[in-house]
């Protein structure tokens, strides 16, 4: 069986504690296991600092995007074998795989564009220089630059390529270096893509570190010129938010937690329309994507009443159509929950909405594995709007007037879709919903080859208010802001202008 170790200082360092095993969630077969208390983590946070923090700065943006697109090429040199990983390791259906892993290099290659874009400086000018007093000499100027901590990314289990590639390829570009924590059930992805770069040397020494296993102390160890980005529920969230070396040092944390995305079927649309099509596939597909593990998936289904018998009977003819099974077997649509304590989570959470299954059971035909099939609920009480089921689980909620009303029940949230020919109805309900949102995703069946709403593109950001954790990743050249220190120049207007050339 193979044994994941920490990449920390440098080298491959197994741990000491008690150790986890990681299955096939399919077979239950057990494929590695991992173990905490890896080495001393200050010391990997102080290595980090001291010699991969100066080593990217010394860089400027287009040789750090040079940086990122030889990782790309690095992954897309063993993309199959790691699809097979997320296939054995996460329950993926080979479809589900190629969404993480070439979701992983698109992200990374299209950063690698943005450094290429920004240049030969090794900071960022922001705006335009200010004359501050009568005197033209007298000015000011913005600028960014490099933070001189760590990185620490500390990531959800259901995308572990992806997850790691959108949050490392915006710190590296920015100059800072990353330590990675991938979650441990699904840690064999991200494990594999660090010895894959590490054997390809296409980085700096200490520019990423790996943390296999538990977190630890990590939290508590960071410092003013850390950051931390964090990808999970919203009560890790608060707690980390809490940690009293967090608060003393104000250390910048951008957090990605739960989210009730909603999508909103126009009053106008008409049953068998493209409209209406486009509805129905980017549903069942957010439903069934992942085992619909994706904190954008969408959670309610928002159709106008007369429409809702007609929405029902389709969704329920479509979803009885995906077959549940081994990932590993081609025909199959959906794989497995990726744990057994995933699955509880479902289960019990489907009841917790307290509303009727038209479409679904809560126990499978399958004797190992961790198995569910989709479920559309009708009729669920308050909790649709206040618990998100995360798994292959949505549920149908018809409007009279106001959907707006709805969706803002859901406390923030990172993806509102929005499938609407009437323009005032769409301008009503963008107005209304957009300050909740990260993202509003306005489906129409004339855009080809529309990922719809469920996929993060790396041009627009990512992240939402409330209950969606408040934070913002991504956004293309947007995303290096929580990176970088932005600091006013005041001074001679010559001397400020030679800093920034």
């Amino acid at each position: 069986m193979k044994e994941l170790k920490s990449f920390l200082g440098g080298r491959w360092v197994a741990g000491g504690g008690t150790p986890h095993t990681l299955l096939n969630p399919a077979t239950e077969e057990p494929l590695a296991r991992t173990t905490a208390g890896a080495a001393d983590l200050g010391a990997a946070l102080a290595f980090a600092r001291d010699v991969g923090g100066p080593a990217l700065r010394a860089l400027s943006f287009a040789e750090r995007g040079a940086l990122l697109k030889s990782i790309a090429g690095a992954l897309q040199s063993s993309r199959d074998e790691l699809l097979e990983l997320a296939i054995a390791n996460g329950g993926n259906t080979r479809s589900d795989a190629k969404f993480d892993v070439d979701g992983a290099i698109g992200t990374l290659l299209a950063y690698s564009e943005i450094g290429n874009t920004l240049g030969s400086k090794r900071f960022l000018v922001d705006g335009e220089g200010l004359q501050l007093g009568r005197s033209a000499r007298f000015h000011g100027q913005h600028i960014a630059v490099p933070r001189r901590g760590v990185a620490v990314h500390i990531n959800a289990f259901n995308f572990p390529a992806w997850g790691f590639a959108e949050k490392a390829a915006v710190a590296l570009l920015a100059g800072m270096p990353v330590l990675s924590k991938p979650a441990t059930s699904s840690a064999m992805v991200a494990h594999r893509i660090i010895e894959i770069l590490h054997e390809a040397k296409v980085l700096p020494e200490g520019a990423l570190s790996l943390l296999v296993g538990s977190a630890g102390e990590l939290v508590s160890l960071l410092g003013a010129q850390d950051v931390l980005a964090f990808t999970g529920s919203g009560e890790t969230g608060a707690r980390i938010r809490s940690t009293p070396n967090v608060i003393a040092h104000s250390v910048r944390v951008n957090v990605e937690a739960d989210s009730l995305n909603a999508a909103v079927l126009g009053p106008e649309v008409e049953p068998r329309s493209d409209m209406y099509e486009l509805f129905l596939k980017d549903v069942v597909r957010d439903m069934t994507q992942k085992a619909g593990q994706k904190c954008t998936a969408i959670r309610r289904v928002l159709v106008p009443r007369e429409l809702s018998s007609s929405v029902k009977g389709d969704l329920v003819e479509l979803l009885s159509a995906v077959k549940v099974g081994n990932p590993a077997e081609e025909d199959v649509r959906m794989g497995p929950l990726a744990t057994a304590g995933q699955l509880a989570d479902v289960r019990q959470g489907v009841g917790r909405l307290n509303g009727r299954i038209a479409f679904g059971s809560l126990s499978g035909p399958f004797e190992k594995g961790f198995f569910s099939s989709p479920i559309l609920v009708e009729e669920p009480g308050d909790a649709v709007h206040e618990h998100e089921v995360f798994g292959p689980v949505a549920s149908l909620l018809p409007y009279e007037k106001d959907p707006g009303e709805i969706v803002a029940r859901g406390n923030g949230g990172l993806v509102c879709s929005i499938y609407a020919e009437d323009q005032a109805f769409v301008e009503k309900l963008v107005l209304e919903v957009a300050p909740l949102h990260g993202r509003l995703f306005l489906g129409h069946p004339k855009i080809e080859l529309s990922p719809g709403p469920g996929t993060v593109l790396p041009q627009l950001v990512h992240g939402g208010p409330g209950r969606a954790g408040g934070g913002e990743e991504l956004g293309g050249p947007r995303g290096l802001a929580f990176y970088l220190q932005r600091v006013a120049l005041e001074g001679s207007r010559p001397v400020i202008q030679k800093l920034i050339g």
